[in-house]
């Protein structure tokens, strides 16, 4: 197999380089450099005996084939040696419902912070409430203050680092280290910063999930989740993931290997762009605030310097108080940004949000209204150029 981990002598890989090697297995794939797309169900046993003991490397195509195989290895070489498993969802929501369906049961409490995505707290909220598990929502600046939430069934703890509109980042090695003393796992939604800039497994995570959808796929045109797990968690997550049926069609698995292949240059380019255009945005008079944890300013610069090696496209905007049609006419006046409830791709992104109707735990009252931004791949001073052209038509209406 070419996959390696070191360059034979000792010295381990640069994660550029593991994300382009790992996963490959050139004899198996005739010298092809990419693995083939094995559409497949069944899977034939050569004797009867075979069949019986359930020998040879594939069983059935829900459980995983050649083309499933090589992603997982790859992302697994990306997370590092702490990933005991990848599974593989049809999307990064399914990722989440499968991870809280695996680790929780009637009975349980589990801890989720304030900023989370919301179709996470949809299923906390309703799901979850239906299978008789408790959610308690946290304000995602508690650090090791979280201590004082755990109750005897407390069984998890979710986080969201940072939080994909709000931006506040949590102490996450603060809040492992008191929920492992309390016998509890810790999930954490890491679609953000991917394992490239952050390794979650590494920071007292137990599960790490992404909506790959995001930037693994990076083009757009997939949907797809993935579930990272250590030694502790990945027997219940692959358990779940087999009994739940829970897979991936073969064609969006290989166009989220390929999105892997080049996600440090992508990512790379996303982090630069983005933070050229944050510090300028820093300077405009239409915006009162950037949210954005790799700002020197960001109230979560100090963990993000810490714990992360780099940060994604996307962060927020709180612009002056203006009425909604205001904002309407920035939004409608920008040609480069386009208006959709997604990021992570290779095109620049805007859209309004507001978290104060369904926050619990904190209140979410910024001093205008809020714009998240994803940047893309775009020329810079072009995207400059329209974000130029929403602010004159703002300061129009």
């Amino acid at each position: 197999m070419s996959s390696v981990n070191d360059t034979g002598s000792g010295h381990p890989l640069n994660a550029e380089t593991r994300l382009v090697t790992a996963g490959r297995d050139t004899r198996a794939q005739k010298g092809f450099v990419n693995p083939p797309v094995v559409h497949g169900s069944t899977v034939l046993y050569p004797t009867a005996a075979d069949l019986h003991a359930h020998t040879g490397e594939y069983r059935y195509g829900r459980y995983g084939t050649p083309t499933t195989k090589a992603f997982q290895q790859t992302l697994m070489a990306l997370e590092g040696p702490q990933c005991a498993g990848v599974a593989i969802a049809p999307s990064g929501l399914a990722a989440i419902s499968t991870t809280l369906l695996s680790v929780l049961r009637a009975g349980d409490h589990i801890l989720v912070c304030d900023n989370v995505y919301r179709p996470t707290r949809q299923i906390c909220n309703i799901v979850l409430t239906r299978l008789g598990v408790e959610t308690t929502y946290f304000d995602p600046l508690i650090g090791t203050a979280i201590e004082t939430l755990f109750r005897p069934n407390t069984r998890a703890v979710l986080l969201e680092a940072p939080g994909s509109q709000s931006f506040e980042m949590p102490d996450v090695r603060a809040i492992a280290a008191v929920a492992h003393g309390r016998g509890a796992l810790v999930i954490d939604d890491n679609t953000w910063a991917t394992p490239l800039f952050r390794r979650a497994l590494e920071q007292g995570v137990d599960i790490s999930m992404q909506a790959a959808t995001k930037y693994i796929g990076g083009h757009s045109d997939i949907m797809f989740g993935t579930i990272s797990a250590n030694a502790a968690a990945w027997p219940i997550i692959q358990e779940t993931t087999h009994l739940l049926g829970i897979c991936a069609g073969p064609d969006d698995v290989f166009l989220a290997m390929r999105g892997l292949r080049t996600l440090a240059v992508r990512l790379a380019q996303h982090y630069r762009s983005a933070l050229d255009i944050a510090r300028w945005l820093q300077s405009r008079p239409e915006v009162i605030r950037v949210l954005h944890p790799a700002l020197e300013s960001d109230p979560g610069h100090a963990i993000w310097k810490r714990d992360f090696t780099g940060a994604s496209g996307l962060f927020s905007i709180v612009i002056q108080p203006k009425p909604q049609a205001a904002v309407d006419a920035f939004l409608d006046a920008l040609t480069l940004f386009g208006m959709g409830y997604s990021w992570g791709g290779f095109e620049s992104l805007a859209i309004p949000f507001d978290c104060a109707e369904y926050r619990t735990a904190t209140k979410w009252a910024p001093e205008g209204p809020t714009v998240r931004l994803h940047i893309g791949l775009e020329n810079v001073d072009d995207l400059k150029a329209d974000l130029e052209r929403g602010f004159v038509a703002f300061n129009k209406a």
